[in-house]
Order: structure tokens, then sequence, then C-alpha cells
């Protein structure tokens, strides 16, 4: 009923209907997009429909220094996760049109008293352009397919991330994956109708020729081991990284308490992509369906590993959670501005190739679809603006908060979490989601025990 080509193609052609502003500049600036897809079947007809309701694009998260008590400031727009955020305001926008007696292209009535659920036929898919920063990007290279970044000491690593190289080791140089391996496979396929010896020793001195030119190598993360954690080996090839381990997105200089993007669709997967708001108002939390990536190296084997492996035996979870088990697929369709396709456009007077600074969310919902942002804050936003509601990005924690605040409000029977308490800040509306808080609990214990704890100071504001 769909394919991963066609939503890749859905999302690239939903980027370039976007105005420019954000958008990196063709042939020197280059950026990773991710969106949340909408699928609604009909049985009837036998079609699928397909639509985007969030999208996002970025590379970049703030150190931990540079966090706010206020929740007014984005830590973490690495693209997957601005998408997540921008669903999380659509399904807020669904919700409230759903208790206000409005038409929901998601919600209905659930069987509990102020629940609500999924239609029939609704499902929601994942699509990344890049393979997700973190565990999912640790895998052998194959044949001649070049490093994404070049081999790096533990003194270089430091600079490096002194630098704000961020997602430089993701970059997606999609060099030719099948050449020498292709090759290999055609000449032995030769080989075997006729049978001659002597081609076949030529292949074997041709293959061991390319393993001496280009010894077993990984692709590396830029992404580091939780504390607490076994460190990288950082030996050559191969031993380079340790893998099934949780690691933080590298910042400018000091090291961030953002999760890396394998880390956090992982938690997803069993806790829901909801978040811990809106789970007081569902029957069930909300899992995607499939998770598509676009054209980039890319190793199934470790997309699984990272996404539902490690929190497979998880068990002991509250009704209606579960350690889901999405499709994971990738398309063969490049995104146009990520790091390759830039590359091969850049010219030698535009100087040297960076990611773009600035971060993209576009969600479906009626106000304001748009929301652009830099360093956390709204692009192009003044110093003297800055802690005000004018910086604020419409999907930094403080908004989403005043959105689910409204739609409490509009409520008129609410969910049995939310009645009859004294809840004022961020904090107290997350930790009265029990069967949330269960679930998360049980996750931390069996599966992510080393899971950075955010400072309770940063969660205060109301």
């Amino acid at each position: 009923m769909w394919s991963p080509d066609e939503i890749a193609s859905l999302c690239y052609n939903h980027f370039n209907k976007l105005p420019k502003r954000g958008k990196p500049e063709a042939g020197r600036e280059w950026t990773l997009l991710a969106a949340v897809i909408l699928l609604t079947d009909s049985s009837e007809l036998k079609t699928v429909h397909k639509q985007v309701v969030s999208l996002g694009t970025g590379t970049k998260c703030i150190s931990q220094s540079a966090m706010s008590t206020k929740g007014d400031i984005l830590n973490d727009s690495h693209a997957e996760v601005i998408a997540r955020r921008g669903c999380v305001r659509y399904l807020t926008e669904q919700l409230f049109r759903a208790v206000s007696g409005q038409s929901s292209d998601v919600f209905c009535p659930g069987s509990e008293e102020g629940k609500w659920t999924v239609k029939p036929g609704v499902s929601f898919l994942f699509f990344t352009s890049q393979t997700p920063c973190g565990d999912a990007s640790i895998f052998p290279m194959t044949g001649s397919q070049a490093q994404p970044c070049e081999p790096v000491n533990a003194l270089q690593s430091e600079e490096s991330e002194r630098r704000g190289l961020k997602r430089h080791a993701e970059c997606d140089l999609e060099e030719t994956r099948q050449g020498p391996r292709m090759k290999t496979r055609d000449n032995h396929s030769s080989r075997r109708k006729s049978g001659n010896t002597s081609e076949h020793e030529a292949i074997t001195e041709n293959k061991e020729s390319i393993e001496r030119a280009y010894p077993p190598d990984l692709h590396r993360t830029g992404a580091k081991c939780v504390p607490d954690s076994p460190a990288d080996p950082l030996q050559p090839g191969l031993l380079y990284h340790s893998v099934g381990v949780l690691r933080l997105k590298p910042g400018r200089g000091e090291r961030t308490l953002s999760l890396s993007c394998s880390d956090k669709l992982a938690r997803w997967g069993v806790l829901g992509f909801q978040g811990a708001l809106l789970s007081h108002y569902l029957q069930a939390p909300l899992y995607f369906r499939a998770v598509v990536v676009g054209k980039c190296p890319y190793s199934h084997q470790a997309m699984q590993r990272a996404l539902k492996t490690r929190c497979s035996d998880v068990r002991d979870l509250p009704s209606g959670f579960s350690a889901h088990n999405p499709e994971i697929l990738q398309s063969a369709l490049g995104f146009p501005h990520n790091h390759t396709h830039t590359e091969a456009k850049h010219t030698h007077t535009q100087g040297r190739i960076s990611p773009c600074g600035a971060a993209i969310s576009w969600c479906a919902v009626s106000q304001q679809p748009l929301d652009v942002t830099a360093n956390g804050y709204k692009q192009g936003v003044t110093k003297k603006a800055l802690g005000t509601s004018q910086a604020r990005s419409l999907i930094s924690k403080v908004e989403l908060l005043h959105s689910f605040l409204k739609l409490v409000a509009a409520t008129e029977e609410l969910p049995e979490s939310l009645r009859g308490k004294d809840l004022k800040t961020y904090w107290d509306y997350k930790q009265a989601a029990g069967a949330y808080q269960q679930a998360w609990t049980q996750l931390r214990l069996q599966a992510f025990p080393l899971w950075p704890r955010s400072p309770p100071e940063l969660l205060l504001f109301s």
C-alpha cells in the first residue's frame, strides 16, 4: 500500500514547498530531515492516504550550561527530535478538536472515561533522511566505502567536539557501497559458470588487495558514552566503538544532556512518542508502525539493535505499553540537502562546507505551522528579546505545556489522572501521568539504568 521510496519522496517534496527561511545554502550548507507521516487506511476504497503531519530539520544541540529553567529553549535540535516535538504539537491540537466536539483526523472516544484512542485505520510512520546518531550509526563499512570522518584519537576527538562538529560522523558520504562487493559477486558468478580456477585465484588475490587497501573499519558516531558506562575502546578499525550503549550528543566544547537519536527512538518504542503530558488523555501509547531511513550509509542489523533489541526483553509494563516492534525499512532516495549532495554542488569560492545553523519545524496545525530556530531560540531574535515569549520556539517545553493547559481547560470530563490534584508545574503534570511514569521506571531498570536524569530545577516552570 506504500513503499519506502513513496514516503521519502513525500517528505522531500513537502520540504521543497516550505519557504526558504531556515533552509541550507546550496553547495555550502547541509542538513538532515525527519518527518512523521499519518497513514489512513480505507478498507472500502482499498487505499492509504499519506500525509506529512510534522517535519523537522536540524543537526545541533545546546550544551548543559545553556539550558534554561524556564523551558523556553530547545535543548536538542536534531531533525528527529524536532519532528517528534512538532508531532506532539499536532496531536495536542487534534485532541483539543476532539474534546471540543469538532472533527479530529486522529482520535475518537476510548472505552475509559475521559480517554481517547486512535481511530480505526489510522497509524503513524517515522521517516529520517539519515541513520539516527548514536548506536544505530555504528556498523562496519563495506568495500571501499569512505569513512564519514577521518580516524581520530581520543585527543583529536575532544578537539573536534570543542570545534562543534556535532554530527560530522553521521554525514552521509554515500560512496559506492556496492563497488568492490558487487564486482566480487559478479566475478564469482562468472567463475561458477566457467569453472576457471585461474580466474578464481585472480579474484581471490583482487579481494585480498581490496582488503589491504581498505582494512575493516566502522562508521563512527560523534555521540559519547554516557557517564559511568564503559568508554569506547578507540582502537583501530572495528574496535573503535562499543555498541549497544547509551550516548550523549556532543556540543560546542561542553558535553550536552541530550541523548542520541538512537536512544530516543528506542525510548519512544516503549513509552510511545506522545510524551508524558498527552498520555493523560490516551488509552494507550502511540507507536510508530514503521521507521523509514533515506539513502545513506545504513545497516539493518545496527538499526534493529539500536531501536528494538536493546528494549525487547522489558517486562512488567502497565496495560497498553509494550516493547513495540516497528518495521525498519530503507529508501533508495537520498535527501537533496544532505552532506553528499551538498559536496557535489560545492564550489571553491563558497568556503568550507558546514552544517546549517537553523532548525525548521513544520506541523499540520491551524495557526503558525512553521517555526524556525537557531541556537534553541527563534531565528533572528534580538538579544533584548531573549527570555520573552517572542523568542520562544512553538515546540519548546513551555509552549507545549501552555498548549496542553488549553486542552485541559477545554475538557469537560477530565481523565482520572488529572482530577482533584493541585498540579502547577511542568514537572507536576509529567509526574501525575502514573502509567507513563511506571513504564519509564521499568524501562530504566531493565534496559537503560544509566539514562541520565534531567535536573528537576529545569522542569519546574509553569
